[in-house]
């Protein structure tokens, strides 16, 4: 009985001393939070855990494999971080800290998938007895080795820029319940974007200084604006028709584009400008509607070209050397408008092939060049309002000034003039390291500015893009 008292007591001591373990960690991590303070909010490894958690349920919280599909979701978390930050910018000024290091933060998360997407190439290795052979490794893939990296680029660009409007006391933003209905029918936002300030610049417009250097930013801008488009449309056209698209298409060109707009891109003497000239392009969404159409033709006519439809080109009246002709100018038409109008939505073909996609090298790179590609354009249309500001002051001025002789008017846009695309990107267009012809004005800013380098180089794999289409009848 002694014996087997002396084994409960040993027991309790036992449980007793593995309690007080077990509490002792409780402890000490109690005594470190009071040390350290309360928690502000989520730490970097929760929220990475959530943004990738979410990225394998494929947007479904319920865990029933209704997700979906891996490319889709990366592509919708690129877009959703990029409207969560980018959503604030209404003004030409830097962003907040918090705001800027919370996009290079997780957009590194996102594009880190990146990095797993790999391909086979064949490398000659050279064995420890002299013998050479060639094995398979892995590599990144080419498009992604080469774009991502452009991307990347671009983005660092386009936040440098911003930083370049600190402390620019030229021109401010007033709210638009403050402006009078004449200053709001001058300013350069539609009554459509009211949650846009509306620029003010002073009486006389802007000095020519401060007039020279933000037509210089817009140039800038929009070179970077052209390169995020290219990248984004060669990706897209990377990209399979998805067939639900297919199915609904009209059964011929004209139908697609109706008799009016059909005779005029099928007529002899074809014009792109006289084409567009003739169509209502005063809304977003008429043009929406125009680059619908001429698309869904051009996807008819290179199916006929090909004959994909499975119908015999015996009975038609058009020949296919017409057809592809007609589908060469349509081609032409839709890349005018892309850059005529850059600030439009998405396509009904492009909504399908993002929805249908399956590559998430694709998904990755479609969704970042268009929210830098939504960015750039939105940066340059803040720009543009303060040129229109400055032009609608300056003609005030002209008018309110007395009669006199004008004083010598001095070049708004020499610097931007001066600058050209091979002295933006920094290459040196003479092989033999002769100076150019750049002015000094110019020069010394791109000396200064070290945001001026040549940008990572495109790749793609595409045989023939909408530019080339474009760039064959003008060297003709």
């Amino acid at each position: 009985m002694a014996a087997n008292g002396g084994l409960l007591e040993r027991r309790s001591s036992v449980r007793r001393s593995g309690s007080t373990v077990k509490e002792e960690p409780a402890a000490d991590h109690g005594a470190e939070e009071h040390a350290t303070g309360p928690s502000t909010g989520p730490s970097d490894m929760d929220v990475m855990k959530e943004k990738f958690g979410k990225l394998l349920l494929g947007e479904d919280m319920s865990g029933s494999g209704k997700g979906v599909p891996s490319a889709l979701a990366l592509s919708n978390a690129i877009t959703n971080l990029a409207a969560a930050v980018f959503g604030e910018q209404r003004k030409l000024e830097p962003m907040s800290p918090d705001r800027k290091a919370r996009w290079k933060k997780e957009v590194g998360w996102l594009l880190s998938v990146a990095d797993q997407i790999v391909e086979f190439v064949a490398k000659k290795q050279l064995l420890d007895n002299g013998v050479e052979m060639e094995v398979m490794c892995t590599q990144q893939r080419r498009d992604l080795q080469s774009n991502v990296p452009a991307l990347r680029k671009i983005d660092a660009m386009l936040l440098d820029y911003l930083d370049g409007f600190k402390d620019r006391n030229e021109f401010w933003y007033v709210k638009r319940d403050s402006c009078s209905e004449t200053e709001k029918e001058e300013s350069n936002t539609s009554e459509e974007k009211w949650w846009i300030p509306i620029v003010k610049v002073p009486p006389n417009g802007l000095p020519p200084a401060s007039r020279g250097w933000i037509q210089h930013q817009k140039e800038l801008v929009n070179q970077v604006l052209k390169a995020a488009m290219a990248i984004n449309a060669n990706c897209l056209m990377e990209m399979a028709i998805p067939e639900s698209y297919l199915e609904s298409l009209p059964k011929n060109g004209r139908a697609s584009l109706g008799d009016a707009l059909y005779r005029i891109i099928t007529d002899v003497e074809f014009d792109p400008d006289d084409f567009l000239s003739t169509v209502d392009l005063t809304s977003e969404h008429k043009i929406l509607d125009l680059k619908d159409r001429i698309e869904a033709s051009v996807i008819i006519w290179n199916r006929k070209v090909h004959n994909k439809d499975g119908k015999s080109a015996w009975g038609s009246a058009v020949s296919q050397e017409k057809r592809e002709q007609f589908e060469e100018r349509a081609q032409t038409l839709l890349l005018i408008i892309k850059h005529r109008y850059p600030g439009i939505p998405q396509s009904s073909l492009d909504i399908a092939k993002i929805q249908e996609n399956r590559d998430v090298g694709f998904a990755i790179l479609e969704s970042y060049s268009r929210v830098l590609e939504s960015l750039a354009f939105n940066v340059m249309s803040r720009i543009e309002d303060v040129i229109v500001a400055d032009n609608v002051a300056r003609e005030k001025a002209k008018k309110d000034a007395p009669a006199g002789p004008e004083p010598a008017s001095i070049p708004d846009g020499s610097m931007a003039d001066s600058m050209t695309l091979l002295d933006f990107m920094g290459w040196n267009g003479d092989a033999e390291g002769k100076p150019d012809d750049q002015s000094p004005l110019a020069a010394e800013q791109a000396q200064d500015d070290g945001r001026l380098m040549k940008l990572p180089n495109i790749m793609t794999n595409l045989k023939q893009t909408y530019m080339d289409v474009l760039g064959g009848p003008a060297r003709n």
